[in-house]
């Protein structure tokens, strides 16, 4: 007897599978690089090396930011499932390395400046976003999947992402203590290996969050297809009650 022939994998897996093997292969060379490559700064010593995990997951919290705002934005134009599970993704995105950027942070600033915490604007700032992300993730969990809640937070969504500028130009705009190292006047400079270091990495956690948004959007959708298909169930059930 004939074996059934074996369907072959949608493109998009193939795609997602091969982004994922080059990222974790990259994550490894980036530790690597890091911790064995990376020279020691003279005055923080070893936990100078926070600033390649700090700053490029700061870098992906904007993306995450950013892929809320387009998916919020999408569906208060015109709602769609893809478009929530795209604004979804990219707010819990925003927490998840909200997280890391607050914790690396007081860490450095521990050793900088001899506090885990100051009210700098930039620290404030990033705080206050993570807040309406949080409170954006809390509402999609807890406040109901109905159109109107939907609406909601797309608009919460909107709404974070105004902060992320105010982030971005605080140090310019109101000083504050937060070092500017890459590409801001008055900063304090990189060694050019430590530069080839850092901008790897931020290649890298660049590919990490879209590894990272993508494996999201995926799941929510599949959610949002089972839940319409039990519904359709559930009203073929009833249709078939009343037939009967």
């Amino acid at each position: 007897m004939a074996r059934a022939a074996q369907p072959r994998p949608h493109w998009s897996n193939t795609l997602f599978l091969g982004l994922f093997g080059v990222t974790s292969a990259l994550v490894l060379l980036d530790i690597h690089l890091i911790f064995f490559y990376a020279p020691v700064e003279r005055t923080m010593g070893i936990v100078q090396k926070i600033f390649y995990f700090h700053a490029p997951s700061a870098y992906s919290m904007y993306l995450g930011a950013g892929a809320c705002f387009l998916g919020s934005v999408g569906y208060l134009l015109k709602p769609t499932d893809a478009r929530d599970a795209f604004a979804r993704a990219g707010a819990e995105l925003a927490v998840a390395y909200g997280l890391i950027v607050l914790t690396t942070g007081p860490l450095w600033g521990s050793k900088a400046w001899g506090v885990f915490w100051t009210w700098d604007p930039r620290l404030t700032t990033t705080l206050l976003a993570m807040l309406i992300y949080v409170a954006y993730n809390v509402l999609r969990m807890f406040g109901g999947d109905g159109p109107g809640e939907r609406k909601f937070a797309a608009a919460l969504g909107v709404l974070g992402a105004a902060n992320i500028p105010i982030i971005h130009f605080s140090v310019e705009k109101w000083a504050g203590q937060h070092p500017k190292v890459i590409m801001a006047k008055g900063g304090g400079g990189l060694h050019p290996d430590m530069k080839v270091v850092f901008f790897l990495a931020l290649f890298t956690f660049t590919l990490l969050a879209a590894c990272f948004l993508w494996a999201r959007v995926r799941v929510e959708l599949a959610r949002a297809r089972l839940a319409r298909a039990e519904e359709d169930a559930i009203d073929l059930g009833l249709d078939d009650r009343t037939e009967a």
